[in-house]
């Protein structure tokens, strides 16, 4: 009997220890993270990126842009030109939603955008990509006159929606590509009011706090159901002013609050649907500028 009941014991003990040694083997397993700062900033030069500051962080943002180089001496290459300026404060409310409010000295526009975080590359590469969608609300807030005799509110609405896709592919390199759609109800003359574009950027770290970026927008026509390259040559399109590319290139130096990026860019607009629509100026012939972004965070 006192066998018996050793062996009962012995037995119990021995199921418990086995239970706790499963236990901590499912504990103890590790986490999948997302891969940290695929960017150092929610902006690279003339894009949104991917990133979403954490839930509770307010940024701001001060986006220059000082007039074209083709001038030369005579306005300092584009430093004393007329210069497009946009000020921005954007807020998450969630570590996945931020809601962006801004207003651009060029055409008055004041802008509602926000961003969505759908998926985030994983550091074992289960989740090759991180995806986040953007889109903005603009409003045109210059007199009425400038619309014509058959001015209407809905004259000033302009759209821009984008999914951003995005790899980091090591503690270096990150690079994104970005399809896109903008529209404005209302364009002047001679310009198509809807696009839908592509773009691309990147950023190659070369020191803790400073990266070589870029980027680059190239805007598509729409014909009805027919899409063709915005270099195109095609009769419905023959009064039409086409748009340029925006090309980007510069420096970000970067620390846990601020990003700054210094460059050389072709697009003087700020706001991306002004960019897809409007951008007349090539990059290669006197219509590159000089701007900078700066970006600071704060959290509560």
């Amino acid at each position: 009997m006192k066998s018996t009941l050793r062996f009962l014991i012995a037995a119990f003990l021995l199921s418990g220890t086995y239970s706790l040694m499963a236990q901590d083997g499912t504990e103890e397993k590790p986490v999948d993270k997302p891969v940290k700062n695929p960017f150092e900033s929610t902006y690279l030069i003339d894009q949104q990126t991917v990133m979403l500051p954490t839930k509770g962080t307010l940024e701001m943002i001060i986006h220059h842009r000082f007039g074209v180089t083709g001038n030369g001496t005579s306005d300092l290459w584009g430093i004393y030109a007329p210069s497009n300026i946009r000020l921005g404060m954007n807020y998450s409310f969630h570590d996945r939603f931020q809601l962006q409010l801004g207003t651009t000295k060029f055409k008055k526009f004041q802008d509602v955008g926000y961003k969505v975080g759908i998926i985030q590359q994983t550091r074992s590469g289960s989740i090759p990509v991180s995806v986040t969608w953007y889109g903005n609300v603009a409003v045109d807030a210059r007199d009425e006159a400038v619309f014509g005799a058959e001015y209407e509110f809905s004259h000033r609405l302009s759209y821009f929606n984008q999914l951003i896709i995005s790899r980091k592919f090591s503690e270096s390199i990150s690079v994104q590509v970005a399809p896109s759609f903008s529209h404005f109800n209302n364009t002047e003359v001679g310009y198509q009011n809807r696009y839908v574009g592509l773009s691309f950027a990147g950023r190659a770290r070369i020191s803790p706090q400073t990266s070589i970026v870029f980027n680059y927008d190239t805007p598509i026509e729409i014909d009805g159901l027919l899409i063709k390259g915005a270099a195109g040559i095609d009769g419905t399109f023959e009064n039409t002013t086409l748009p340029k590319a925006n090309i980007g290139l510069g420096v970000e130096i970067s620390t846990s609050t601020h990003a700054f990026h210094i460059f050389v860019a072709s697009s003087q607009g700020i706001l991306p649907q002004e960019t897809m629509v409007y951008n007349q100026n090539d990059f290669f012939d006197g219509g590159m500028l000089f701007g900078f972004n700066l970006t600071r965070l704060w959290n509560w």
